[in-house]
């Protein structure tokens, strides 16, 4: 295998930012309630841009999940499943922590599991990890990694500070300290599991590069099975809350008459949930009274859900290419995901302004942050290099 850790870092990064990015699109839908816009643009990154994607890019692409065990199939499936339990229970963590506390927790516990359990499962951790100089190197890099990612909390921490008590109370009415740390755990842990499931997918990758599928797009069938476990956990949720809203008819209606505020847009601690580990919280918008019928922009919200749905895929779409690039240790990929979507959404958010009048401790933590996240990708590629033959 052709292995290059520093293209593998860039791939990294640009994984990163789509995840980073794919909000963006969702800010311009109007007049759909959260359940509906995310359950479209979640049919395009779990069903439609993995399937399609990997039939373009890989060879017999059936046949490969054909002749797949059907027990690799299962924990792909499984582990999927999981990891979108652990997107939908991050929402909870917002709402018992704050933003920033809550994102600091779940991002760190999702980083330091879905790097160091694979190893440790497949018992190659103290022999190649522990016992050896890249190893070890790699084990530094991870750990900068949650350094960097618990200052960006920290800086966040400072911003919600910074804030008046009035402002600070309605962004956290519900703040239980032990009840969010549970929260919290099982969330972080949870949406670790999207790495388990790459890694329980490694025969997949096997039987693809047989058939005759490029190193670089290995891990794009594997993908297929683990986005299919995860788009089923979110279709049971948002097709309970079109239930329990009555917002079904929106996917259809060029027309509704229900309250809405047009103008609003999501906020942080109503009916929350997040694709998994990523930065974007998404929650379902309050209502206010708007004219008794109004259009609804029905074409422009499906490509902007599409637009925003492809966006989000791309970033496991670069994820499998610079795991393919990491040499034996392709478990760092994750910590890699996790920093560079941590670097990039925090960019966005001061890009967007959400950080003008946080104060001048915060912003110097921010930068710090950043700082040590990026150096922390930089040592992890470099472990990796230290791996390659002489």
């Amino acid at each position: 295998m052709n292995t290059n850790p520093a293209l593998g870092v860039v791939f990294h990064w640009l994984g990163g930012l789509a995840a980073g990015s794919f909000y963006a699109p969702y800010r311009g839908v109007r007049k759909w309630s959260w359940e509906t816009y995310w359950l479209v643009g979640g049919v395009f990154s779990w069903v439609i841009a993995p399937w399609l994607v990997a039939s373009l890019l890989t060879r017999n692409l059936l046949s490969v999940l054909h002749l797949t065990p059907g027990n690799t199939l299962f924990w792909c499936y499984f582990f999927g499943l999981l990891w979108g339990v652990g997107g939908l229970t991050f929402g909870l963590t917002m709402r018992y922590l704050g933003l920033s506390l809550g994102m600091a927790i779940v991002m760190g516990l999702c980083a330091a599991f879905g790097t160091l359990m694979p190893p440790i499962f497949n018992g190659t951790f103290v022999s190649q990890v522990l016992g050896t100089v890249s190893g070890r190197v790699i084990l530094l890099g991870i750990a900068v990694c949650l350094i960097g990612i618990a200052i960006a909390g920290l800086a966040g921490i400072c911003k919600e500070r910074s804030m008046s008590p009035e402002a600070r109370l309605a962004s956290i009415e519900e703040f239980d300290l032990k009840k969010g740390f549970l929260v919290a755990v099982l969330s972080g842990v949870m949406s670790a599991c999207f790495a388990y499931g790459l890694a329980a997918g490694d025969p997949i990758k096997v039987l693809t590069v047989r058939a005759g599928t490029s190193n670089l797009w290995q891990g794009l069938p594997v993908l297929v099975v683990v986005l299919f476990g995860g788009f089923t956990t979110n279709f049971a949720w948002t097709l309970y809350l079109n239930i329990r809203n009555r917002t079904g008819s929106e996917y259809l209606a060029s027309e509704r008459r229900a309250p809405f505020d047009e103008g609003s847009r999501p906020q942080p601690f109503e009916e929350t949930a997040i694709t998994g580990p990523t930065a974007s919280v998404l929650a379902r918008a309050p209502t206010a009274i708007v004219p008794e019928t109004v259009n609804v922009p029905l074409v422009r919200n499906y490509l902007l859900c599409a637009l925003a749905g492809v966006t989000w895929y791309m970033q496991f779409f670069f994820y499998t290419m610079g795991e393919t690039k990491m040499g034996r240790y392709t478990f760092s990929s994750w910590t890699l995901h996790m920093a560079s979507i941590v670097i990039f959404s925090t960019l966005w958010g001061v890009g967007l302004n959400e950080w003008k009048g946080a104060g001048k401790t915060a912003i110097r933590l921010l930068i710090v942050g950043l700082f040590i996240l990026i150096t922390s990708t930089v040592i992890i590629g470099y472990g990796n290099y230290l791996a390659l033959p002489s």
